[in-house]
């Protein structure tokens, strides 16, 4: 993605470096222009980070055109907020959304991932609950954490409030959007940067009602891309048929009727691509490996942090400064190094390089937790060293676990347009699916000889078909 300072030049000469806007060219979604705001954020260390780690961890080692970054998806949220929120301001003038308001969400769309770590979801999925057992944190707080980071360490306050924003509410706004409560919890209105009328704000970036936000629509679109899948969702349509409408007292983002179709296909978008790419088999065999080597090389590296201070891999996330330091690269630091510390962690990463990795025994259906799964899998090893394997379960779903998402979404027709409700199934189509999740145990070997492999394959297949199945 580059950027075009020569189209982008104001006609104004007066005009300071800090009041001009720029436009990147995107594969994905052409020529943005950008506020110059959310430039001043781009350019800073805490979001250049971002260059550095990949979007989809380990799918590259499956796909080798899955090579994008964090870096171009939050340009690309912070895009489509924009878009989202311009459209509801030209079509409902009543709902008083301001520039201050656009902005915001902008942020709040480009500063959304800053929080991710080495290999996005590996580091916060498998990673961190290893390492440091029931941890309070997500990378959603990390972001959080590190855009109060940035602002201070690049002194943005003074430039929040030269484009017509107020620091102290909204920082807090914007920190509210990138990780709302789910809508479920909320009982009394939770948040203090907006009031309840504009609670429609914060379903854009991340929405936790029904999970229709413009974070999906970057990645599906960008993810189909470099995966070399094609994407029926298209999210520019749905975003002329949005409309705000209030909803048993609160005002949501609902759609046209007509767009349900278009809505499933978003949905069932989100089920392929965990199917073929996020979930795939070898692709998460090489984030268990990375994930090892990590755990490995946990106490044995040091990162530097605010005031000097030392931190370890799994210690770093408390520290923005130390956090900062903390991408993709680690790989290759490991993988380089010398230290004796390091070599067991180094020896993993290696077979990573000789494409040695953890095989797959097999998957089955299964309705028990991974605790169980894994607790009777340990005892069917009569003796065996239960470290030598993997036991995962892998979800599959609509993004609302077993539920349909579509019913926690409003629609309004052509007649009514500030009116919206839900729409009956049997409305939409007859061949809509029954179930909208399935679960699939696989079971990895982390053993190499042909003799170790042939016994776990056999014991897998002996402790599969035993396992209760999914009707």
């Amino acid at each position: 993605m580059a950027d075009n300072d020569s189209e982008t030049m104001a006609d104004n000469d007066s005009e300071t470096m800090a009041d001009k806007t720029k436009v990147f060219n995107d594969p994905i979604h052409g020529n943005i222009e950008l506020h110059p705001i959310l430039v001043k954020i781009i350019d800073t260390p805490q979001f250049q980070r971002l260059r550095n780690i990949k979007q989809l961890g380990g799918v590259y080692y499956v796909y080798p055109g899955a090579s994008h970054n964090r870096f171009e998806h939050s340009i690309g949220v912070a895009y489509l907020a924009g878009e989202l929120l311009q459209t509801l301001k030209e079509k409902q003038r009543k709902l008083r959304i301001d520039e201050r308001d656009v902005l915001c969400v902008q942020i709040a769309g480009l500063c959304h991932d800053l929080g991710h770590g080495p290999f996005s979801h590996m580091f916060d999925l498998m990673f961190i609950p290893k390492a440091r057992p029931g941890y309070d944190w997500s990378h959603e707080k990390a972001s959080q954490n590190m855009f109060d980071h940035l602002v201070e360490e690049n002194g943005l306050i003074g430039v929040m409030e030269h484009h017509g924003l107020v620091p102290e509410e909204d920082r807090l706004f914007i920190k509210e959007l990138i990780d709302p409560p789910k809508v479920e919890e909320i009982t009394e209105w939770p948040h203090h940067g907006r009031p309840r009328e504009k609670a429609f704000l914060y379903e854009v970036v991340s929405n936790t009602r029904n999970k229709i936000d413009v974070d999906k629509w970057e990645y599906f679109a960008r993810d189909c891309h470099h995966l070399g899948m094609k994407n029926n969702f298209d999210c520019h349509r749905l975003i002329k048929f949005a409309r705000v409408c209030e909803v048993d007292g609160m005002m949501q983002l609902c759609y046209r009727d007509k767009e349900v179709f278009n809505l499933y296909n978003m949905f069932y978008t989100r089920f392929s691509l965990h199917k073929r790419a996020y979930q795939h088999k070898v692709a998460n065999s090489v984030e268990w490996m990375i994930r090892d080597a990590f755990l490995e090389a946990d106490q044995h590296m040091e990162i530097k942090g605010h005031d000097g201070k030392t931190f370890t891999l799994s210690t770093a996330i408390d520290d923005m400064v130390a956090y900062t330091k903390l991408t993709d690269a680690i790989f290759d630091q490991i993988l380089n190094s010398s230290s004796e510390e390091l070599q067991r962690a180094r020896e993993i990463l290696e077979r990573i390089m000789r494409r040695e990795l953890y095989v797959c025994l097999g998957d089955f259906s299964s309705q028990q937790p991974q605790a169980i799964i894994e607790a009777q899998w340990n005892k069917h090893l009569r003796g065996g060293n239960p470290d030598d394997y993997v036991v995962e379960l892998v979800k599959y779903n609509y993004g609302m676990g077993a539920e349909d998402p579509i019913k926690h979404v409003r629609f309004y027709n052509k007649q009514n347009t500030d009116e919206a409700g839900p729409i009956n199934r049997a409305q939409v189509s007859l061949l809509l699916p029954e179930h909208f999740e399935e679960k699939k145990c696989r079971i990895y070997t982390k053993r190499t000889s042909n003799e170790d492999l042939e016994a776990d394959r056999e014991m897998f297949n002996t402790f599969g078909p035993a396992q209760p199945h999914q009707a």
